[in-house]
């Protein structure tokens, strides 16, 4: 039993010292991390970055801190870290072969995050999928359709193809594609759609709306108005406007055709 006792005391008295540097070492060091962590958010904040972006880059450079700090505090106490970084190593590579499509979304909504192709609130297309912007989250980008649809796209999908922001300039111009009969008179067709276009109030004036002859179809004179607006009022110029010409060609009996065919019959 003295045996024993010598040999506890000589090890406590050879590595209390060590433990309590550690402890400390410890408590301060996460102690700092914290503030770091901080100071870290009120910079990203003051440089305006993407708000979801801020939790994610401060809880990584907080996870990757306190990594380091464990790896240093076990080293003090005598711990050999080398077979421990190892482990460390093997274990992320085994979790990331088995998370690689979780991680592949977790790289893309990193990028998208950092170079914030659209906004929340920016209208796009995606995927063959047209929405807002609802929510940028680390793995996933919503869409809100106009149909009050919620549409869940991968980050690693969005990033990796192609992106149509709609709404990203502020301003956009709509197209509208309107037929006119063979024997109407295109001057006036144009002159008419011109007056209603500028009566809207949701149409810009700068730049102006330009009406011209799109297509000589089977049936009619296709005429193609571009009136310009907000991003905003895209649908309600779309539809308020398409209306609007219906109405006013009407008036001036400027005719929208039905398809129609000639059949010519040959008495032989």
């Amino acid at each position: 039993m003295e045996e024993y006792a010598s040999q506890f005391l000589s090890l406590t008295i050879e590595y209390a010292p060590k433990l309590a540097l550690a402890i400390i070492t410890l408590i301060v060091g996460l102690w700092l991390i914290g503030i770091v962590a901080n100071i870290l958010e009120k910079t990203l904040v003051t440089a305006k970055t993407d708000k979801t972006l801020i939790p994610f880059l401060k809880s990584l450079a907080s996870w990757v801190l306190k990594i380091l700090l464990f790896i240093s505090v076990a080293s003090m106490v005598g711990i050999a870290t080398t077979s421990f970084v190892a482990v460390l190593g093997a274990a992320g590579l085994a979790i990331g072969l088995a998370l690689q499509g979780s991680l592949s979304n977790f790289a893309g909504g990193v990028l998208l995050l950092i170079f914030r192709p659209y906004k929340v609130g920016d209208l796009i297309e995606s995927q063959g999928h047209v929405g807002k912007v609802k929510e940028i989250q680390i793995f996933n980008t919503i869409l809100t359709t106009f149909q009050n649809k919620t549409i869940i796209i991968p980050n690693s999908v969005v990033s990796s193809n192609s992106i149509t922001n709609i709404s990203g300039n502020g301003t956009i111009r709509v197209d509208m594609e309107i037929g006119i009969s063979y024997g109407s008179d295109i001057d006036k067709a144009k002159e008419v759609i011109l007056n209603t276009v500028s009566k809207n109030e949701k149409v810009l004036k700068d730049p102006a709306c330009a009406v011209g002859v799109n297509a000589l179809a089977d049936s009619s004179v296709n005429l193609l108005v571009m009136p310009w607006c907000k991003s905003e009022d895209y649908w309600d110029v779309y539809f308020g406007v398409r209306e609007e010409i219906k109405k006013a060609l009407d008036a001036n009996q400027i005719v929208i055709p039905f398809p129609q065919r000639d059949v010519h019959i040959i008495n032989s």
